[in-house]
């Protein structure tokens, strides 16, 4: 009888680090395209099965109950962040198949609160036994998560939190600590009397404010005082970002820095080179799109701090299923997710 495959034949065979290997087995963020197409067909041709999916084939054969699991999306314009969390979720659902779990999926097409709890209503009569969803903080929609808790329907949100409804947990960055390691960086690049514009994306997302809420914190712990920032609201809008930007750089052509805690980083940067004054502005925004990268590279971004967007859409849907088919309930608080600095030299 052949050797058994392990993930050191299959690093060998794809030319790259066990790590690496360990890091498309577990569907992390940051590998490569082609060198996980390289790392899969290595795995394909040695016939290497990974001890998660030998349990899982074991696991299938047992028999549990069909059950539905919803998910709700925001109204994201960004590609990066719906592309990266819908993949974490089709992951899921293709991982749970073999378990009879089937997971149903909204968009929401505004920010307005009723379209949420219509959504909510719209899953529960279509039979779903959990929900994981991504919603503004609103005093409505967490009554609503409230009600589907006594009703034995439980909720996780991911990326952005609904702490004072009754959620199960919250699935995504420790924002407080992602802000103010935004200010810390930012108080390093800039003069102590430097002035800064603060870009936020929707203040009625937890995420956003809390983000918002950790930069200003360690800003004035730093020594810098609320007449030195000005905070704008974008919504994530490509041409709001812009217009905000530059009417700012209009008001304030001394102004040092710009910390980008929304996701339309490109209308900031590109405000920037519309501005008549031709200042140097440092720039840190959040999160590693392809556009960020290009930014980055050129130099319009100094710094960005990176979440896992993917295992966001991934885990509440694991964990839900633990819950209601393995009876195993997820901890209330469970870990950030990573925190990594990105500059030019180290995409």
């Amino acid at each position: 009888m052949g050797k058994r495959p392990t993930i050191q034949m299959v690093a060998d065979r794809a030319g790259v680090s066990r790590g690496t290997v360990d890091r498309v087995l577990n569907n992390r963020s940051y590998v490569k395209a082609e060198v996980r197409t390289r790392i899969l067909a290595a795995m394909q041709e040695l016939g290497y099965v990974s001890p998660r999916d030998a349990h899982q084939r074991v696991l299938s054969e047992s028999r549990f109950s069909p059950i539905r699991l919803g998910v709700i999306l925001p109204n994201w314009p960004d590609d990066h962040f719906r592309n990266e969390v819908q993949r974490g979720i089709q992951t899921a659902r293709a991982e749970l198949t073999d378990f009879h779990v089937d997971v149903m999926l909204c968009h929401c097409q505004t920010d307005i609160p009723g379209e949420v709890i219509e959504l909510l209503d719209q899953l529960v009569a279509d039979g779903a036994q959990g929900i994981a969803m991504c919603a503004i903080a609103n005093i409505a929609i967490e009554a609503k998560i409230d009600q589907l808790a006594t009703q034995g329907i439980p909720t996780i949100t991911f990326n952005s939190d609904l702490p004072n409804s009754k959620r199960l947990c919250f699935i995504g960055q420790d924002y407080r600590r992602s802000g103010r390691i935004a200010a810390e960086l930012m108080s390093k690049c800039i003069d102590p009397k430097g002035k800064i514009l603060a870009a936020v994306g929707n203040l009625e997302f937890d995420g956003h404010r809390t983000r918002l809420d950790g930069f200003c914190e360690r800003m004035h712990e730093l020594g810098f005082d609320n007449g030195q920032i000005e905070i704008v609201e974008t919504f994530n809008d490509y041409h709001t970002t812009y217009r905000k930007v530059l009417e700012s750089l209009s008001r304030c052509p001394d102004l040092s820095a710009i910390y980008m805690a929304n996701q339309s980083v490109a209308g900031c940067t590109e405000a920037i080179h519309a501005a008549t004054s031709k200042a140097r502005i440092r720039v840190i925004c959040h999160d590693i799109s392809e556009s960020t990268k290009r930014l980055l590279r050129s130099g319009d971004v100094d710094l960005a701090i990176s979440q896992d967007i993917y295992q966001q859409g991934y885990l509440p849907l694991i964990l839900l299923r633990d819950l209601l088919q393995k009876g195993k309930s997820p901890a209330a608080q469970q870990p950030g997710s990573n925190i990594s600095i990105f500059c030019a030299e180290n995409l």
